[in-house]
């Protein structure tokens, strides 16, 4: 059975040699000292280790069932939720005022690393009702959220959003479910809604779903949609659960992964429901969850492909299999173990160098969701829209791609369910599609975010990388060659891809769209490229400064090193594509495929 160790040292690194946090100048900031974060971080790598872990092949080989019109969750599942519910974690970043901690979402981020990391499944179910929560929290009268959010932050009721349907999953302005105006104020909500992940299960009084649906007589296509609060119980005056509503689940779906979860069909038969912000806005509001959602799956990529190479690891140091052809190193056993190989350290190296890239950045990206929210900072908003398809669509593609050479490690037995290693590439998977899908990712970005505000963010983007370089190029000859030079012709290659992109795209628009995907990729590759050049200032400082622990800082620059010589250089790849256009693309028509 795979084992978890939630990686706190690493984090603990990222948020205060790296970002030095307590020093940002961002409300609320101040209180996130070293031995604070540490107290934090340690408890929840507890609760990670010892509760959600060992439950994790549970929920994936029991899966959750629907029995009488009630959804029940895996063995232990219930107890667990008890206990995380306990711990006030699901409230860790939400207001006092309903209930919350108030830390800063960067806090709540690296909890959520370990406990997806742990269990993905079933950190779900508190994962979406944060969202539903936030959004709530965003648009709703004060009576929503006064009825809703003690009851939501605590998770004592859970929360969903409810937005595809069988005929259309993108294509929203597509959807057919209806909302009918009542005299009360009401609405009575009908349709069908598919993929509804924590749709309904037995560890919460209540279940409150977040419902998109169209208004008769509104605009057509997107712009008539509206979002609906629809209670699974109607909540009575005491802000007790009362009558069932007209909501009930179809089926259980059966997939791939993330078994433990309870992704539901949702039936609405004139269910009633409350206009949650403005008639015909329902977008606006979901955006608030579904850009959340989209950071926290992000962040799903890199822990399972963090909880998967923490196993490679050590089956890799385990298991004995040829001799190192540089002699042998193991001489009194019957062959070296495979970690001496160099291809296994390729693949090992790969895995990482981009989990502790892909930490630095998911908290880096958490710090300016708390620069936005905590400060009012309208770049700091426009940076992380710019980045927030990125950290969604790179960090999947590639979290998932770990989680397979991990797998690769095994050999023969990573193909075996009895060691564990296919769960997590099964789990992965879906990160790639819900929340958008990556190409809709790549198409949101290249379509949409590099032109928003004038293109002001991307161009924000770049003199922020150039700063960087120009700042540092001096640090020392080493570092320059390892970090700087790599990092600055890695932003000229995005540079170049964004300058086709101006000057193709708009003759021919599929030119660009052709090319989104590889641009996602750069990006991403940039990103992290310029969080392991932080990475690397930070580490040799501490080096310089004598510290304690040099073995940790002598191996991040070294982990640093790998991903700027063997990653980075996959930026000339990417343009490479990009700059063939579309033609190659577009070639055949549709009957020849």
């Amino acid at each position: 059975m795979p084992s978890y160790t939630a990686p706190t040292k690493d984090t603990q690194f990222v948020l205060h040699d790296v970002l030095n946090i307590k020093d940002a100048g961002i409300p609320g900031y101040d209180e996130l000292e070293p031995d604070f974060t540490g107290a934090v971080l340690e408890e929840a790598g507890k609760i990670a280790r010892d509760v959600l872990h060992p439950l994790n092949v549970v929920g994936d080989t029991e899966g959750c069932r629907l029995e009488n019109g009630v959804v029940y969750t895996p063995t232990g599942f219930k107890a667990a939720f008890e206990q995380v519910k306990e711990g006030g974690w699901p409230g860790l970043d939400m207001p006092e005022q309903y209930g919350g901690q108030n830390m800063p979402y960067v806090i709540g981020t690296a909890v959520g690393e370990f406990f997806s990391g742990a269990n993905q499944a079933f950190t779900m179910y508190q994962g979406l009702t944060h969202g539903a929560a936030s959004a709530i929290l965003a648009h709703g009268t004060d009576a929503q959220k006064d009825t809703y959010l003690p009851k939501m932050v605590s998770c004592e009721w859970t929360g969903t959003m409810n937005l595809t349907e069988p005929h259309c999953g993108t294509d929203l302005g597509l959807m057919r479910t209806k909302a009918e105006p009542q005299d009360d104020g009401s609405y009575l909500v009908t349709g069908q809604k598919i993929f509804i992940s924590a749709g309904d299960h037995d560890m919460s009084e209540n279940v409150i779903h977040l419902v998109l649906a169209k208004i008769p007589g509104g605009p057509d296509g997107i712009k008539g949609v509206s979002l609906f609060i629809v209670p699974k119980f109607i909540v009575n005056e005491d802000g007790t659960p009362g009558e069932r509503n007209g909501v009930s689940v179809g089926k259980i779906e059966e997939k791939m992964g993330i078994h433990g979860n309870s992704t539901c069909v949702m039936n609405y038969d004139g269910a009633k429901g409350w206009l949650l912000g403005d008639m015909h806005k329902g977008m606006r509001a979901m955006f608030t969850m579904m850009n959340e959602a989209r950071l926290g799956v992000g962040m799903q990529g890199l822990a399972q492909a963090e909880a998967a190479y923490q196993n490679a690891v050590e089956y890799a140091k385990d298991r004995l299999q040829g001799r190192d052809v540089t002699g042998a190193k193991n001489p009194d056993g019957p062959a070296d173990p495979l970690i001496v190989h160099p291809d296994i350290r390729r693949n090992l190296m790969d895995q990482k160098s981009f989990a502790e890239g892909a930490r630095a950045f998911i908290l880096w990206g958490a710090t300016m969701i708390d620069k936005a929210h905590r400060s009012g900072d309208k770049d700091a908003d426009g940076l992380i829209s710019l980045l927030t398809p990125v950290i969604k669509g790179f960090l999947t593609d590639k979290g998932y791609d770990m989680t397979v050479q991990a797998q690769q490690v095994y050999g023969g037995h990573g193909y075996i369910e009895e060691w564990g290693m296919s769960q997590y590439t099964r789990d992965a998977r879906i990160a790639m599609i819900y929340e958008g899908a990556n190409g809709v990712q790549a198409l949101d970005l290249v379509g949409r975010k590099l032109a928003q505000d004038g293109g002001k963010h991307v161009m924000a983007f770049f003199d922020m990388v150039k700063g960087f370089c120009k700042e540092n190029a001096e640090t020392s000859d080493a570092y320059a060659k390892d970090f700087i030079e790599p990092l600055k012709a890695a932003s000229k290659d995005l540079q170049a891809a964004g300058m086709y992109f101006m000057q193709n795209g708009m003759k021919n628009p599929n030119n660009a769209l052709a090319g989104s995907t590889d641009f996602m990729h750069m990006f991403g590759h940039v990103c992290l490229g310029l969080m392991w050049a932080m990475m690397g200032k930070a580490a040799q400082k501490a080096l310089d400064e004598g510290a304690s622990d040099a073995a940790f800082y002598e191996t991040k620059l070294a982990t640093g090193r790998y991903y700027m010589a063997r990653q980075l250089p996959a930026t000339k790849l990417h343009l490479a594509r990009i700059e063939t256009g579309a033609d190659t693309v577009m070639a055949l028509d549709a009957a020849q495929f």
